[in-house]
C-alpha cells in the first residue's frame, strides 16, 4: 500500500497519480475532436489533438462524460442551482465552463487538486482569455483573488491541496466562503482509487458530516478482481502508478462504504448499464463515427469502471430521485 511506502516512493506515486490528469484530458481531446461531444474549453488545456485513441477508449469517455453530466444536471435543476459544487481531483476539468455556457451554473463551484496541477491550470485560465472571461464576467470586482495555488472570484474558485490532508482541505475550503448549509454536489472522477481505503473512507466520512444536504458522485474502477482487472493493475504499476484502494473495487456493492461512513442512500451502476441508458438516439450517432471491430472488448473496459451516487438530504429536496 501506498502508505507504508518510503517518502521517496510516495512523491513518485504521486507523481504518477498527477500523470493521470494529463491521459484523461487527451483523451478527452482526442474525442471531442472525432465529434463524441462538444467541449469549448478542453482545447485550452491540451493543444494538440495527439495521437489516436482506439474506438472503445473513445466511446468509454464518451459514457463517463454523458454519465457524470447527467447527475451534474440533475442535482442544479432539482436544487433550483441554489447549490455549490466541489470537484475533488479536478485536474483539467472544464464543467465550470460548460455549466456557465448553459447557464446552469451553481453559486459557487469550486476545484481541489495538487497545488502542481493547479498551479498550471491558473495559468492556463490566466493567459487564455476564453477561460478567464467567464470568470470576471461572473465576478463583481475588477480583481480575481489569486496566487500560485489558489484563484478564487465569485463563482469559481480552484485551490491547490491534498485530499488526503483533510484538516488543511477543510481550512482552505472555509477560507474561499464554502457554506455547509447549502446542498452540495461533490465529484470525483479516478480519484478515491489512489488514496488508501482509510484516508478514502475519512473523506467520504467528512464530506456526510460537515454537508447535511449533499450528494456525493463517484466515479472509478469496479469488478477488479477478474483477469481484466489484474491487466489494468499490472498496467498502470508499469507507470509506478499504484491504485491503493483497489479493495474498495472489487464488485458494486462495495460502493455501500457511503452507506457505512453516513450517507443516507447509495447507489452504483456499471459503465456498460450507464451507456445502455443514455438518450439512445446519441449513442447512436457516436457509434457511427468510427468502426468498432470487437464490441466484446468496449462491453469488458465498461464493466470495470462504475458510477456511484450517494445522498444526505436534510432538507428534503428530493435528491434521492436522481438518477438515470
Amino acid at each position: 500500500m501506498a502508505s507504508k511506502q518510503p517518502f521517496a516512493d510516495s512523491d513518485i506515486a504521486d507523481e504518477a497519480v498527477r500523470a493521470t490528469c494529463d491521459d484523461a484530458s487527451i483523451c478527452k481531446r482526442f474525442a471531442t475532436s472525432k465529434g463524441y461531444w462538444t467541449d469549448l474549453y478542453v482545447q485550452y488545456f491540451v493543444r494538440q489533438v495527439g495521437e489516436r485513441k482506439a474506438p472503445e477508449i473513445n466511446r468509454g469517455y464518451y459514457g463517463r462524460v454523458k454519465g457524470m453530466n447527467l447527475l451534474i444536471d440533475a442535482f442544479l435543476k432539482k436544487t433550483q442551482c441554489d447549490c455549490q459544487v466541489v470537484n475533488l481531483g479536478a485536474g483539467l476539468d472544464t464543467t465550470f465552463w460548460r455549466l456557465k455556457d448553459e447557464n446552469i451554473m451553481p453559486k459557487k463551484f469550486f476545484e481541489v487538486d495538487f497545488p502542481m496541477i493547479v498551479a498550471r491550470k491558473i495559468h492556463n485560465i490566466k493567459t487564455k482569455p476564453p477561460l478567464s472571461k467567464p470568470l470576471i464576467e461572473t465576478h463583481s470586482t475588477d480583481a480575481l483573488l489569486l496566487d500560485g495555488h489558489s484563484l478564487d472570484s465569485d463563482r469559481y474558485c480552484i485551490i491547490g491541496a491534498d485530499l488526503r490532508d483533510l484538516p488543511t482541505l477543510e481550512e482552505k475550503l472555509k477560507k474561499f466562503q464554502i457554506n455547509p448549509e447549502l446542498p452540495t454536489l461533490f465529484l470525483s472522477e479516478c480519484v478515491l482509487v489512489y488514496m488508501t481505503p482509510e484516508q478514502s473512507s475519512k473523506l467520504v466520512h467528512w464530506v456526510a458530516d460537515a454537508f447535511p444536504t449533499a450528494m456525493f458522485i463517484n466515479y472509478e474502477q469496479v469488478n477488479m478482481n477478474d483477469r481484466f482487472g489484474e491487466i489494468m493493475i499490472e498496467n498502470l504499476q508499469r507507470r509506478q502508478c499504484n491504485l491503493a484502494g483497489v479493495d474498495l473495487c472489487q464488485s458494486l456493492d462495495s460502493q455501500e462504504r457511503f452507506l457505512s461512513a453516513g450517507w443516507e442512500s447509495a447507489n452504483a451502476l456499471d459503465m456498460m448499464t450507464v451507456y445502455n441508458m443514455l438518450p439512445q438516439e446519441d449513442v447512436a450517432r457516436i457509434e457511427c463515427l468510427e468502426f468498432l471491430d470487437e464490441k466484446e472488448l468496449l462491453q469488458q473496459l465498461l464493466q470495470h469502471y462504475c458510477i456511484c451516487w450517494a445522498v444526505k438530504d436534510k432538507l428534503n429536496l428530493g435528491l434521492s430521485q436522481i438518477g438515470f
